[in-house]
């Protein structure tokens, strides 16, 4: 599989045109940032000038990753989740608003790509940053957005409506293999592919090649991010499950700050965030990862051949759907009310 992605994610790299390279991350939750990091070292390796234009803790993350590239305040949408489990119909309510957060951040990449001279622009899964005038490549694993049952004849709307936006790009890169050993399951197999659709192999951030030494100070490590108010909700439910146990645990909290900030609950540890040597070393090392099952943090799982137990977003499709999928690779899944 490693030779397979290293093939499939070289030659991407290799095609990406022009010096000046703009990358823009979705910005729900760390994921879509954090995947774009092998992004941002290969084509600094090949000699790019690399822009990041984020928002939020995706912009912070970046600014810690990559301290010496210049970066952009670029706001997006920001998503509001139920409380409940009604996540679709949230989205519904919201349609109009991300119609017009498409609208204005399509008329500022405009305005960016004529002020830094950009060649390229990468897009992770924001709709609205084609330019006619710059190659333009938008990266999703979820080319069918997965729809709760009463709602399953939407799906191929959704899908055709999906492929619309794709469709103003130059290229669709999916971070995942064409083979059995994909991740993405239906959510990229079940419908035929745009033309334009190019596999790059599973992104993570952290070293395949990265061998584990010493032993964990903890033997819980639970990973938390994505948008409120479910981050906070789990977070308060995980200190309440891992203080039962009285072995020592880490919640990494997932809200990226100029300082790391550290809180001691009994047995329980929580850090605002970590270092990516640190968070590759402490997942690879300890005995048990509590996370949830957004595709990033899989395809960092699966990087490190480290099993996990995923505990979906309450009614956010993709997660559950993702979550059951992985069973068969030997994840456990938990719901959020078993916490």
């Amino acid at each position: 599989m490693n030779q397979e992605k290293d093939l499939l994610f070289e030659k991407a790299m290799d095609n990406v045109p022009g010096q000046n390279v703009l990358v823009c991350p979705l910005d729900w939750g760390l994921g879509h940032a954090a995947r774009c990091v092998p992004i941002i070292k290969a084509l600094e390796a090949r000699g790019k000038n690399v822009l990041l234009a984020a928002d939020g803790f995706p912009l912070e993350f970046l600014k810690q990753e990559f301290p010496h590239l210049e970066h952009i305040a670029f706001p997006g949408f920001k998503v509001k989740y139920a409380v409940g489990d009604n996540q679709m119909e949230a989205m519904f309510a919201q349609l109009p608003y991300f119609l017009r957060g498409i609208r204005k951040e399509h008329r500022e990449i405009k305005k960016i790509c004529a002020q830094y001279q950009i060649d390229t622009v990468i897009s992770d899964n924001r709709f609205g940053l084609w330019n006619k005038r710059v190659y333009s490549i938008y990266m999703t694993h979820q080319l069918m957005v997965k729809m709760p049952i009463k709602w399953n004849k939407l799906e191929k709307l959704v899908w055709f409506v999906h492929r619309l936006f794709i469709n103003q790009y130059n290229t669709c890169w999916i971070p995942d293999f064409p083979n059995h050993e994909n991740l993405t399951g239906e959510l990229t197999h079940k419908y035929k592919l745009p033309k334009k659709a190019q596999f790059i192999g599973i992104l993570s951030r952290f070293s395949s090649a990265f061998a584990v030494s010493g032993h964990s100070p903890y033997e819980t490590i639970a990973l938390i991010s994505g948008p409120e108010p479910h981050r906070s909700i789990l977070e308060n439910k995980l200190i309440k499950h891992l203080q039962k146990s009285l072995f020592p645990s880490l919640i990494v909290r997932g809200v990226p700050s100029q300082q790391t900030e550290e809180v001691n609950i009994i047995n329980v540890k929580l850090l605002s965030h970590l270092d990516t040597p640190t968070l590759q070393a402490l997942i690879a090392s300890t005995p048990t990862v509590i996370c949830r099952s957004g595709y990033s943090t899989l395809m960092d799982l699966v990087s490190l051949d480290k099993k996990a137990v995923l505990i979906p977003t309450p009614g956010q499709t993709e997660q559950e759907y993702l979550a059951e999928h992985m069973k068969t690779m030997g994840f456990t899944v938990l719901s959020q009310d078993q916490i």
